[in-house]
């Protein structure tokens, strides 16, 4: 079993910057991790990804902007998000997916307002 909490969250202008990040109870291990959006009334939609071996994926809307790092020492996970838009205001939630089995992992989540 594995925890995952998020943090760093919260209010920002247009154009500002915020960093999350989440950290696991056990290790990540070579399992990809993920990050993931949701607003009120629309499905979880994938924001970045990123596998053991720092092969990163994003979405179109956020490319460019953010950045998604990990750090299997500290077993953290981390999304830089610049030039932030009223657009990104969702909660943020970070995901584990065991590459064997396939069972995915959730945090809590962290609200992002972007707002002036």
């Amino acid at each position: 079993q594995v925890q995952l909490v998020e943090s760093g969250g919260g209010l920002v202008q247009p154009g500002g910057s915020l960093r999350l990040s989440c950290a696991a109870s056990g290790s990540i291990g070579i399992n990809p991790m993920g990050w993931y959006r949701q607003v009120p009334g629309k499905p979880r939609g994938l924001v970045a990804r990123i596998a053991n071996d720092g092969t990163t994926m994003y979405a179109d809307s956020v490319k460019g902007r953010f950045t998604v790092s990990r750090d299997n020492v500290k077993n953290t996970v981390f999304l830089q998000m610049n030039s932030l838009k009223p657009e990104d205001t969702a909660v943020y939630y970070c995901q584990l997916r065991k590459i064997l089995g396939g069972t995915e992992y959730w945090g809590q989540g962290t609200q992002v307002t972007v707002s002036s």
